[in-house]
Order: C-alpha cells, then structure tokens, then sequence
C-alpha cells in the first residue's frame, strides 16, 4: 500500500537519475496524496541520441488511475494502488501492465501502524525513505481517460508487493521498487511483455529503506512543509517482521 508520499529532489537530480533530456519543472513537495498530480517516466518516441534506446520523457498526471473504458470517473473507485501479483489480469489494470508501464520518481512514502481496534492508541506515522538518500523509482501505470466532450485525464497508479521484513513491522504491503538497471526494461513496452518483467515485481532488500517514525501532522493534507518528516522523540520504532505474502487477493485502494 501506499497512499502518501514525497517528492523533494531537484529537477536536475530527477532528469539525470531518469536520463530524461527534456526536465518538467516542479517544485519540492513533502505529501504528495491522492487526486494531485504526480511525476511520471514514461518511454519515449525518439531515439536518445548515441544509444539505441528510446527517449525518455517526464509529464504530470493525477494520482488515481481511470481505465480508458469508465464511463464516469465519478461512478468508479480510486485505484491509486494495483497489487503486483494480479494487476496482469485485473481489468483495470491488464491494458496499462501490457502498453503504458511508468516510473514515479519519489524520495519516499509514509505509511501508518495501525493498532487493533480495541486499542485505544493513535496509529503512528512514519517516514520510510532510502537508507542511503536519493531518489527511489517505484513501479507505476498509466492511463489517459477521455471524456464525451473530447477532453482527455492523464492517470496513474504505483504497483505494490508484500512487505519485506523491514516494513513488515508496519504494514503488509509497500511500493515495488525498480533498480535504476532495470529502468530500461520495465519501460521497454514494446518488446517486453508483462511475463517478461514479472522478475522486478518483488520487495526492495530488507535494508534498503529506514523506517523513521513522524508525527501526526502528515494525515492532513493541508500540511505540506519538510517538518513532517522531522522524527518525533519517544516513538517506537517497528519490529522487522519475516516476509509473508498475505493470501487476499483483492487490490488496495487505500
């Protein structure tokens, strides 16, 4: 799962990290949440030039994937999420998996602990990002949905997996991370068929991420500043938990 995350790296770092030769100019922004655009890397039509590779591009879309074939947005669910594990065969999923795979450039996401419901606790907030900085691709889709009137929505959604031990401790699922290796392939739609990229949809290395615990500031969107990701004094830090794929099949919206 991941319904929040952030995007402060500078236009430069994102457009060498992604080679992308035309930069999208955008500002740092610190909690990213459904509905708001997001920065995505898409395969582009040119050739890069010395390389035969395609260029790569960068555009804005909103944070909520619509398949081309809704009628009305309004009628149809947020899919901010597809689960790596079926979104091959998922209806609202399949036709992006197939032609429109992505990257999203981000810093790191937020996710919550969440205590049993007889727990009178407040679930705690933290802040999960790259245990050596920089900036992290996670495994996006894309739509583009178009109105009766002509006008046309870009849309997306980030692949997640099971947790791995690190995260375990906090919730039962996490973005898919993508090896700046493996950009090329998992973008490459034309040649390479969503078999044949089944192999990157797994979790980061349990030490990839830190897992640093926030306050509570970070569930109101309104809130936007670097402080959200300040670490609060006296917060428990999550028990690495042993990898365990959950059994539900069903996707995460939220």
């Amino acid at each position: 799962m991941c319904g929040r995350f952030a995007l402060t790296a500078a236009p430069e770092q994102v457009g060498e990290r992604f080679a992308i030769l035309e930069k999208e100019e955008f500002p740092a922004r610190y909690n990213i949440a459904p509905t708001q655009p997001i920065l995505v890397v898409m395969s582009g039509e040119r050739q890069r030039p010395g390389s035969n590779l395609p260029d790569r591009r960068a555009l804005l879309v909103r944070w909520g994937l619509t398949p081309s074939w809704v009628k009305d947005p309004r009628d149809f669910p947020l899919l901010i999420n597809a689960r790596a594990e079926t979104a091959a065969e998922k209806a609202s999923f399949k036709a992006a998996m197939r032609h429109r795979r992505v990257l999203i450039p981000a810093s790191g996401f937020y996710e919550w602990h969440r205590h049993s419901k007889d727990s009178k606790e407040a679930s705690q907030a933290y802040w999960i990002t790259p245990r050596n900085g920089g900036i992290v691709a996670f495994a996006g889709l894309m739509e583009t949905w178009s109105s009766p009137d002509g006008s046309e929505v870009d849309t997306g959604a980030i692949l997640t997996t099971h947790a791995n031990a690190r995260i375990g401790g906090v919730h039962d699922r996490m973005p898919v991370v993508i090896k700046p290796e493996d950009f090329a392939r998992w973008l490459d739609c034309r040649t390479q068929e969503p078999r044949d990229v089944a192999d990157l949809l797994s979790p980061a290395d349990d030490d990839y991420f830190d897992v640093i615990p926030v306050s509570d500031r970070v569930n109101k969107v309104a809130n936007t500043g670097a402080d959200l990701q300040t670490p609060v004094q006296g917060a428990e830090r999550p028990h690495a938990k042993p990898e365990d794929p959950p059994a539900d099949p069903q996707l995460s919206l939220f």
